[in-house]
């Protein structure tokens, strides 16, 4: 048995074995003392966050960076899945805009920030991290891709899962990244 702790921070429904869900309750990234009662001394070997940075002002953003980069090990790492800016579709892009769609209650009604791939990287490289991109648009609207295995993070709202992306066609991508705790 693996002694690793993998945490997915703002879980939602999202269960996958060895990984430990995690709720704005248990692990506000906003809040240090939530991370200290959770962690105690021990220090995450991986973090994931799927479509939660957008959620967060940008000064928040990094805030929340620098905290996961004190609770992983070094040679850890946090993965982190947000809408991409550059997805060169209309429908896409007004669904995840600042502020959503429109409907207050829907998901992405709070969301603060839509990153680029070069402004999420450098926000993480700031916090002190060294980046590697997985999935990206560029500013052309090319869509780039660095194979990552799922077992260490899943992002379902990517290339390979999500049900959206068929027959070649890309119906919803995300900006991917790994931050490593040097």
């Amino acid at each position: 048995m693996s002694d690793e702790l993998r945490v997915i921070i703002g879980a939602g429904e999202q269960r996958y074995a060895g990984w430990v869900p995690t709720q704005r309750e248990q692990l506000d990234l906003l809040r240090r003392e939530t991370w200290e009662a959770f962690f105690g001394q021990r220090r995450a070997d991986a973090l994931l966050c799927e479509h939660v940075w957008e959620h967060l002002s940008e000064a928040e953003g990094l805030a929340a960076a620098r905290l996961c980069y004190d609770f992983l090990r070094p040679g850890g790492y946090l993965r982190v899945a947000v809408p991409d800016a550059y997805f060169p579709d209309a429908a896409y892009q007004r669904t995840v805009q600042v502020g959503g769609p429109g409907p207050a209650d829907h998901p992405a009604a709070d969301h603060k920030v839509v990153y680029t791939y070069t402004r999420l990287q450098r926000l993480f490289e700031q916090a002190g991290f060294a980046v590697d991109m997985l999935e990206h648009c560029d500013e052309r609207g090319r869509f780039h891709y660095h194979h990552w295995d799922a077992a260490g993070g899943m992002i379902y709202r990517s290339l390979r899962f999500d049900h959206r992306n068929q027959g070649g066609a890309l119906g919803f991508t995300s900006i991917i990244l790994d931050a490593y705790r040097p």
